[in-house]
């Protein structure tokens, strides 16, 4: 027969770490398609405040140009902006050339 004591005793204590946030402070965000709603434009926000988490989901507030209010988005609900090929492009040529500044021979 084994005691609830020395089950106790025994049993590693439970770890709470806090979570982390995957999204930093300005980073361009869109809010994932859900299968119940629809979105035509597939806005691009910006994360403007990471909040405490609620139940199990970190929390961020976003803020998009075209909106004159925040809004509150939980982090599975959210995904990052990739660079389109164009966007890349044109920052490999900055770093490559420079603001296109000819320097004197």
């Amino acid at each position: 027969m084994i005691s609830i004591r020395s089950e106790r005793l025994n049993s590693r204590p439970t770890r709470h770490e806090a979570a982390t946030h995957c999204y930093s402070l300005g980073q361009s965000v869109r809010l994932k398609r859900s299968f119940n709603t629809i979105q035509e434009s597939r806005e691009i926000y910006q994360i403007t405040a990471r909040l405490p988490p609620r139940g199990d989901s970190l929390q961020y507030r976003i803020r998009s140009e075209a909106e004159r209010h925040e809004r509150m988005a939980t982090e599975d609900s959210l995904e990052p902006v990739r660079a389109s090929r164009d966007d890349e492009d044109a920052a490999l040529l900055k770093r490559t050339f420079g603001n296109g500044q000819r320097t004197k021979a």
